[in-house]
């Protein structure tokens, strides 16, 4: 049984990755059936609220929970508006617009925009001599220079080139190539709101440390906000109906799966093996959702995509590799991933400190993950 409980959270984050796969591809299929990327975000945050909050309320009501200050009522007011109203928005819209397997490709990116986000702000230290710095940089210049050839270099078409494009198994199709450029700068736009959201925990974790809590206090802002800012982008009423049982599905199954399930199975796995352990498997949904996108919503395949992807994940490995350094699994295998944060410091500096505290920070460490958005 040991040998089979050290195998659990890859298990679990390999079943992870499908069930995001799932989410990205009932989306987009919900999306080219003609429901609206912003009465999703709405729908899909409320059902994460109504499944989050109850967890929350007994677990804090056991706990003694945390009170709720001005500046935190502030920072998860900001967190939520931008890393899940604004992200979610946009990554929806850039998901209708360019393609499911695009989509999960560019979410690779979120740890090298982090990375590079989080250097800008002086939370990371670069060191010119150090080859983990170099890593890092390397990495993040494979994953930008990948994204890049994603978006502009298309080339020969790979699969799906004489198919028509009503041929969908859910007999929808593409959303057309016009737009594929303003999809994947939507895209990105995403990614950026999605780190600026995860160095946004920083500081929100601390003010407001009860962690589960603070996801159901972000969703419920999340749904206030979206709602708002859907009320002025749809103008027809009739968007918020959901007519067909794909569109209801979807909303239900992202909700309870994408952010509700996955909550809590990846803060598990953080809680077992840390972050860079999660972040690895990322690539994984990625080949999943273009092989079953190819199948059944019959998108096409690029090479300039295909060889911008696998820039991606080669960039990705490497920076992970330069914030292995960061967190060292091997340390003190008989104690958790949280008692690990306490008792490790690096030598080398070469880790993301807050300004202030000495604990480590972990910029890509996610509290609900949203990794399908």
């Amino acid at each position: 049984m040991e040998g089979y409980d050290e195998y659990k959270p890859a298990m679990a984050m390999f079943a992870l990755q499908f069930s995001y796969a799932g989410v990205a591809l009932s989306t987009r299929a919900a999306l080219l059936q003609g429901m609206s990327p912003s009465v999703f975000v709405v729908y899909r945050q409320a059902i994460a609220t109504l499944v989050i909050a109850p967890l929350a309320y007994f677990t804090r009501k056991k706990s003694g929970g945390s009170s709720m200050g001005l500046r935190s009522f502030g920072l998860i007011f900001l967190a939520s508006l931008i890393g899940v109203a604004i992200n979610q928005n946009i990554y929806f819209q850039g998901l209708y617009l360019a393609s499911s397997s695009m989509a999960s490709a560019m979410s690779n990116l979120v740890p090298a925009v982090t990375f590079l986000i989080a250097f800008i702000l002086g939370l990371e230290k670069v060191k010119i001599r150090s080859l983990r710095s170099i890593a890092k940089i390397v990495g993040t210049m494979l994953c930008v220079g990948g994204a890049m050839s994603m978006a502009l270099v298309k080339g020969p078409k790979l699969f799906n080139s004489e198919l028509p494009i009503n041929n969908s198994l859910f007999g929808s199709g593409s959303s057309g190539d016009d737009h594929w450029i303003l999809g994947c700068i939507l895209l990105f736009g995403s990614c950026c709101c999605w780190s600026i959201w995860l160095i946004l925990q920083v500081p929100a974790s601390a003010s407001y440390p009860d962690h589960l809590s603070l996801s159901a206090w972000m969703c419920f802002m999340a749904t206030i906000q979206s709602a708002i800012i859907t009320l002025f982008i749809e103008k027809d009423m009739e968007a918020w109906k959901l007519t067909t049982a794909m569109e209801l599905g979807c909303s239900f199954f992202s909700g309870i799966v994408g952010s509700g399930v996955s909550f809590f199975v990846q803060a598990w796995v953080i809680s077992q093996r840390g972050p860079l352990f999660s972040a690895m498997f990322n690539p994984l949904c990625t080949i999943i959702v273009t092989i079953l996108a190819a199948i059944f919503l019959q998108e096409k395949i690029y090479t300039g995509g295909l060889v911008g992807g696998i820039g991606v994940i080669i960039g990705l490995y490497i920076l992970l590799w330069g914030k292995a350094k960061d967190f060292d699994p091997n340390l003190h295998k008989n104690t958790s991933f949280h008692d690990q944060r306490e008792q490790h410091i690096d030598d080398d500096d070469d880790q993301c400190l807050e300004k202030g505290s000495h604990h480590q920070v972990d910029l890509e460490e996610p509290l609900l993950s949203d990794q399908n958005q």
